[in-house]
């Protein structure tokens, strides 16, 4: 029997959404504490789940699921609609559970994140960021996978351009010259933008540096076992000699 309209599969299609997780913490003025907050709270904060720049991700997913520590009323908070955050006051740092619900027409299973909540500056100049009280950020970029969706998901996906939206990852170039045609034709797109900005530090110029400090990181690592293992074989040398020298003696002495 063949599978009901729209729910066949697209096969050999990898289909990826980029989006951004993460939280910010403000510390409380003390002149100015939010309203209804609890004694011994000390910063406000809020968890996330949004696209690259700001971009729509509700074409794909339908809801956000926060569970935050059990001290909170109400842990479990289901966010249906963007912006998908949660924001509240507390006192400590925790890990949060995040799950992702995509929309029905996926048919796809729920996908779980988890997120350490940060309250205090890590990083360089800890002190100064204490004094000037800034922002503490911590948030993470993320892909999610759709392994061959079915075509009514597709089409969501791709904007119903026609194009396949997708990551032909070792295969062919099409995949990519069909993201920069549906971009350009002011579709939806999986393109992560080529210059950063204050509020999105992803971006192909990113991602270019960060590959170039791996590459200059693996380097000196090779540089380093290099260097170990000459050493080791000098040792080998020594010890060899020492060995040798060592057996000559116990025969000396027995004759």
């Amino acid at each position: 029997m063949p599978a009901p309209a729209g729910t066949k599969r697209v096969r050999g299609t990898q289909i990826y959404r980029p989006f951004v997780f993460g939280s910010e913490a403000y510390p409380f003025d003390p002149n100015k504490r939010p309203e209804g907050a609890a004694e011994d709270h000390t910063h406000q904060w809020r968890v996330f789940v949004r696209g690259i720049n700001g971009e729509d991700i509700s074409y794909w997913l339908k809801k956000v699921q926060f569970k935050l520590h059990e001290t909170y009323a109400q842990c479990v908070r289901t966010i249906e609609a963007p912006p998908f955050e949660v924001t509240e006051t507390g006192w400590g740092e925790f890990e949060i559970q995040i799950k992702l619900y995509f929309v029905p027409e996926s048919m796809e299973k729920p996908q779980t994140l988890w997120h350490s909540l940060k309250l205090h500056p890590y990083g360089a100049d800890i002190e100064g960021k204490k004094a000037r009280r800034d922002p503490v950020i911590s948030q993470n970029y993320e892909e999610v996978l759709f392994n061959e969706p079915v075509e009514q998901f597709y089409d969501l996906l791709t904007g119903g351009t026609g194009f396949a939206q997708q990551q032909a990852k070792g295969k062919s170039t099409k995949g990519k010259q069909a993201l920069q045609h549906s971009a350009a034709a002011g579709g939806r797109t999986a393109e992560i933008p080529h210059s950063d900005s204050p509020k999105n530090p992803y971006s192909q110029k990113t991602e270019s540096k960060e590959l170039d400090r791996i590459t200059e990181a693996t380097k000196v690592v090779e540089r380093i076992l290099k260097e170990e293992k000459a050493k080791l074989l000098e040792r080998e040398r020594v010890l060899a000699g020492l060995k040798e020298t060592e057996g000559t003696s116990l025969l000396q002495k027995k004759r």
